[in-house]
């Protein structure tokens, strides 16, 4: 099994239409950082998008949504691990950090490393040449201390 394949989940959860939801989720939420447009509006045009292609819609809003709603928390949970302001972070990892910060912080269900490795993934799709390094090195410092349990630490 290649690492980009995952392994079939007894929850019924599809890791491939929820891979497809997360980079949805990127797309969106960089539109809104840019436009700052209503987050409304940019769900419907990206799960009409989304329509076309298989993908869990639900978990595609739940990421947009979560994102929008706990921004300002998950960016001060964020400031710790940057080496600069959360605003200095190019589009692209911001939005993928954002995205990891709120399933770590939100969606216990997931664990951590695929939490990782999706970001990475998506990170390598959609951003700057070595944007999926900085992505890594921060989620490898965050994740720890946000799930000391699954991390096997103690704090």
């Amino acid at each position: 099994m290649s690492r980009h394949q995952h392994p079939p989940r007894r929850d019924g959860v599809d890791p491939v239409t929820r891979a497809r939801a997360r980079r949805r989720a990127l797309q969106a939420l960089y539109a809104w950082q840019v436009s700052g447009g209503e987050v409304g509006q940019v769900i419907a045009q990206f799960a009409h998008e989304q329509a076309h292609e298989i993908a869990d819609l639900e978990y595609f809003e739940d990421l947009v949504r979560g994102v929008v709603r706990h921004r300002a928390a998950l960016d001060e949970a964020l400031l710790p691990y940057l080496d600069r302001t959360v605003e200095e972070v190019d589009p692209i990892e911001r939005a993928v950090l954002r995205i990891a910060t709120y399933e770590l912080h939100h969606r216990l269900d997931v664990p951590f490393r695929v939490v990782i490795n999706e970001a990475i993934e998506t990170a390598k799709r959609f951003g700057a040449e070595h944007g999926h390094t900085y992505v890594n090195g921060v989620l490898d410092r965050a994740a720890p201390d946000w799930r000391p349990a699954e991390a096997g630490r103690t704090r």
